[in-house]
This record gives structure tokens, C-alpha cells and sequence, in this order.
């Protein structure tokens, strides 16, 4: 079980909170541990499916297949630049990480991802947010 909690705060302090209680799996490959589980109705992107990919702690990968395509890469303390795909258009994207903690238990693959960027989508959004991943 995967519990993921997102909120997202705009410049003017409105705070939008999601959260998603969902089956997912977890595997190892080329000592890198992935999380995949489906997108719901209650995340807005039903019908996609998110991979997160954890290299040794300090750099996370999100990607997202489906109804809309996007890669993110949280890495403390550094930007990234990506194209956020969506049914109405391309859009630019840039991600700012402040803040990443792994703490995963590495026999049980249990325990929390906690991330908190900003991030701005071209035309889109400009926004503060957190991602907390729950591996139950």
C-alpha cells in the first residue's frame, strides 16, 4: 500500500491538498529501488501511471505515463528543467528542490519519501509544494 500526499500552496497562500491511498509496487533493479502505482480520478490524472525511482537517497525521479507525460528529478539544493505533456498542449516546466528525505528501510522497502519544491509550469502554475510518500 501506498498512501501520497501532495499540497501545493499559489503565491497567494491558497493551499490545495490531494491525497491518495492506492495498491502499488516496489522493486529493486540496478540497485535502485522504483515505485510504480496508478494515478486516480482524486489526483486529476486518472488513467496515468507514476514511476518513482530512488538512487542511493539523494535524487529522486518521478514519471508519469499515460494522460499526461512528465518526468520530474528532485535533487537537493538543484533545478531541473523539463516539458510538462498534457491532452491540451506542451508546456514548460521548471523544478526547484529545497528539501529531500528518503528514509526507507532497506530489507522491509517500508518507511517515507518527503519532498518539498517549487515549481512553475509556462502560463500554468508558479507554486510551493510538498510530496509525501508513504510505503505501507
Amino acid at each position: 500500500m501506498i498512501k501520497v500526499v501532495g499540497i501545493q500552496k499559489d503565491n497567494r497562500g491558497e493551499e490545495n491538498k490531494i491525497e491518495l491511498v492506492t495498491e502499488g509496487t516496489c522493486y529493486e533493479k540496478r540497485n535502485h529501488l522504483y515505485i510504480v502505482y496508478d494515478e486516480s480520478e482524486i489526483s486529476g490524472m486518472e488513467g496515468a501511471t507514476t514511476t518513482l525511482k530512488i538512487e542511493e537517497g539523494n535524487r529522486v525521479s518521478m514519471k508519469r505515463f499515460g494522460s499526461t507525460d512528465l518526468q520530474m528529478i528532485f535533487e537537493e539544493g538543484k533545478a531541473f528543467t523539463s516539458q510538462y505533456n498534457t491532452q491540451f498542449g506542451n508546456f514548460g516546466m521548471e523544478i526547484f528542490t529545497k528539501q529531500l528525505d528518503v528514509k526507507l528501510c532497506d530489507d522491509t522497502k517500508k518507511g517515507s519519501i518527503e519532498i518539498h519544491y517549487d515549481l512553475w509550469i509556462e502560463g500554468l502554475a508558479d507554486t510551493i509544494n510538498e510530496l509525501r510518500v508513504q510505503l505501507m
